[in-house]
């Protein structure tokens, strides 16, 4: 496998969100296929809309992990993207593929489709913590190059669980896949 360098996030998140999908996502043993993803410019939804040192990576970075706390209780691990502005892709799904007896062990479930079906099973599944936030992509949790997924197979809606911007065509999926989040 090759690892994605670090000029691939150069481009916006709303570009990088759709070319995500399908590639690779490696953190220690576990590795998986991202099948969903939400790109986060300097909308109202976004961190970057206001900059706090929690949110700065999303404008210092690009290629790095964005890993934050949400609700007191879930890890979310996104991409910052956008060399010359601010933005973030949140991993929002993978279909398991290695490492899987770790992540049933993690998630305390047996059910294959349920060990990274949102955001914050994604990152449980993965160990995935704030130790991780501000790091580059690569080493011990790197994205890797794959195929292209065709437009065609490209899913595209409102993002999810966001107030503000949740009409935004922002979302992509890979149709079909039986390990995307559930929409509620």
């Amino acid at each position: 496998m090759r690892p994605l360098p670090k000029e691939w996030f150069a481009g916006s998140a709303l570009e990088l969100a759709p070319r995500l999908l399908g590639k690779i996502v490696r953190k220690g043993s576990c590795t998986g296929i991202i099948v969903e993803t939400e790109a986060y410019g300097t909308d109202p939804a976004s961190h970057a809309y206001r900059i706090t040192p929690r949110s700065r990576p999303m404008r210092d970075t690009y290629g790095h992990w964005y890993v934050y706390f949400t609700y007191g209780m879930h890890w979310c691990a996104n991409v910052t993207a956008d060399k010359g502005g601010a933005g973030a892709v949140l991993i929002r799904a993978v279909e398991p593929v290695e490492g899987i007896a770790r992540m049933k062990r993690r998630r305390e479930t047996d059910a294959l489709k349920e060990l990274c079906s949102g955001p914050a099973k994604f990152c449980e599944a993965f160990g995935i913590t704030g130790k991780e936030n501000r790091r580059p992509v690569g080493g011990g949790f790197a994205l890797y190059d794959a195929p292209d997924i065709p437009k065609k197979d490209i899913g595209v809606s409102g993002r999810i669980g966001v107030r503000r911007g949740a009409e935004l065509p922002w979302r992509f999926y890979i149709k079909g896949s039986p390990f995307v989040s559930p929409v509620r």
